[in-house]
């Protein structure tokens, strides 16, 4: 799978499915997605009970009866067949499960797993080298050492994220052997996205749900865009 956009047309990858058209992480809105045509959906996947993976953002989101990953793989692989997978990590500790999912249904070629797990992304290449992995960053806080104090990401830390991004991204990729990096949009400057270029990497940016947005990152070279409404990806 072609993650890098090259002269093509930004990516388009529904969020959730498509969380604006449909309840997201559901068959419903992967639906939907593919109908507007995207080149990758985006999963949240989590790990439910009985080491069961299913699709949720988070524990407090995980509703009564939440859609199985198998599930949604098999409805993909048969619906979407050249259509991508972003599979969004919430867990660490079911890597296995995870690759045995992707394996069983056909779909290591076509997915990528995006985390900001360390641990579970170096899993990921040791037990499926050929599976994609993209790193997630910012997470939602950051720590700043010393007496283990931890800050949330807001708008000013963001904007300071963005300054010093460049010159950390050589590291936040070889650490995990990325194919992409998986970004807030508010740390995307036009040299990060350069300088992953020049790695070979892909950018992807999270989460796009303004026109002007989108033509901000597009001037930028962002390789893709994940969003709620695919519709407002030209």
């Amino acid at each position: 799978m072609n993650l890098l956009r090259g002269h093509g047309p930004l990516l388009r990858i529904g969020h959730r499915g498509a969380a604006a058209l449909a309840p997201a992480n559901t068959i419903e809105a992967a639906e939907a997605a593919l109908v507007h045509g995207v080149d990758l959906v985006e999963l949240d996947v989590f790990g439910g009970l009985n080491r069961k993976l299913v699709l949720s953002h988070s524990r407090r989101e995980l509703t009564d009866e939440p859609v199985a990953l198998d599930d949604m793989l098999a409805f993909l692989a048969e619906n979407g067949p050249t259509t991508g997978i972003l599979a969004d990590v919430k867990f660490a500790g079911r890597e296995r499960e995870l690759v045995d999912a992707l394996r069983e249904h056909g779909l290591v070629e076509r997915a990528i797993v995006s985390t900001s797990h360390v641990t579970t992304l170096q899993n990921l290449r040791r037990l499926e080298p050929q599976l994609a992995r993209s790193r997630t960053y910012p997470r939602g806080r950051v720590y700043l050492g010393g007496h283990r104090t931890f800050i949330h990401v807001t708008r000013p830390v963001q904007l300071a994220m963005r300054v010093a991004l460049p010159a950390r991204v050589r590291r936040l990729v070889d650490e995990v052997g990325a194919s992409a990096l998986t970004l807030n949009h508010r740390v995307v400057s036009r040299g990060t996205v350069e300088r992953c270029h020049e790695l070979g990497v892909a950018v992807f940016a999270w989460t796009v749900n303004s026109t002007d947005v989108v033509e901000r990152l597009d001037e930028l070279g962002v390789d893709g865009v994940i969003t709620d409404d695919p519709r407002i990806v030209g």
